[in-house]
């Protein structure tokens, strides 16, 4: 095949289908516990419309903690704005304390600290997982205080988040 025979193909195939609505090629969101609590915090975060860099972050490490796969928090998204189904049917199932669960807000809550600063934002966020998965306030207070006293950048340069962020590459939800 000469390359201008697979351009022309390529070219043809894109003008047949660009004015399609495009074909979703996702499954439909399985409904699991770390999806959920995804949703809910990412319903959280879309309330004001504006996600910021700084509740990205926390989106991002909930969903790698929650096993949320990348390719499914854009149909997230567009189920918290109304523009999918929710996969969910009874919620109740998926609230309260379950294991992991410190372990999981304790991440959220670094990548919250990880400017030192919880912005009103943040802390809606938070409150709302906290509230979700029953993480009590003095639970909060002790896991915050144990964040804070982690050194933010260890010996070797590597920023808390990054570590976090290793840690879950190595111990998945």
């Amino acid at each position: 095949m000469s390359y201008k025979w697979t351009f022309s193909l390529f070219i043809n195939a894109w003008r047949s289908f660009k004015d399609e609505p495009p074909i979703r090629g996702n499954m439909p969101l399985e409904p699991t516990r770390g999806l959920y609590l995804y949703l809910e915090t990412l319903r959280v975060a879309l309330d004001d419309a504006i996600v910021t860099n700084d509740e990205a972050e926390i989106l991002h490490i909930l969903a790698q903690a929650l096993g949320v796969a990348p390719s499914d928090t854009a149909e997230c998204r567009a189920v918290v704005k109304g523009d999918e189904v929710s996969p969910f049917e009874n919620d109740d199932q998926y609230e309260g304390h379950h294991m992991g669960d410190a372990t999981t807000y304790q991440s959220a809550l670094i990548a919250a600290l990880d400017d030192d600063v919880i912005t009103e934002e943040e802390w809606a966020m938070l409150d709302h997982l906290r509230r979700i998965i029953g993480i009590q306030e003095d639970q909060h207070a002790l896991i915050e205080e144990s964040i804070r006293a982690m050194s933010e950048v260890d010996e070797s340069g590597k920023r808390r988040v990054e570590r976090l962020e290793r840690f879950i590459h190595v111990c998945p939800y």
